[in-house]
């Protein structure tokens, strides 16, 4: 019962976009620890972030968890039949979760990842323009 009650109500996860990260930075095992000359190539697909805030992961993992939780749900209403705008809601309520799991991390790639790439440049500085753009192009849908 309880699970439901909480899918029902599809406010899981409102308002963990709005904590506040903590001041410092983890490093996330690029090598920023070691300095910025050994980070190598940070820019495009299956590049590691520049800094990752231990706060926002944690809080996006958990997200997350919380999300997995829903779409059980989701799957269970849809095998009891339940009444199809139920199910709608709720498909709505995981994408705006999913939406403040993508706001946080746009956050942490702005705060980190882009900023070293807009200090430097050349290439690197033209590669983060062209991905940020295309970026928000995908969010924006």
């Amino acid at each position: 019962m309880k699970k439901q009650d909480t899918i029902a109500k599809g406010r899981v996860g409102k308002g963990e976009s709005k904590e506040r990260p903590s001041a410092a930075a983890a490093c996330c095992g690029c090598g920023v620890a070691a300095g910025p000359e050994a980070v190598g190539d940070g820019v495009g697909p299956g590049a590691r972030a520049s800094g990752v805030d231990a706060a926002l992961k944690s809080a996006n993992l958990k997200h997350l968890k919380r999300i997995e939780g829903q779409v059980r749900g989701i799957a269970a209403m849809i095998e009891q039949d339940r009444y199809c705008t139920d199910i709608i809601q709720q498909c709505a309520a995981v994408q705006e979760s999913l939406r403040s799991v993508a706001r946080n991390l746009y956050k942490n790639h702005l705060s980190h990842c882009a900023v070293r790439a807009m200090h430097e440049d050349g290439e690197r500085r033209r590669e983060m323009i062209e991905e940020l753009v295309e970026l928000v192009s995908k969010i924006a849908r």
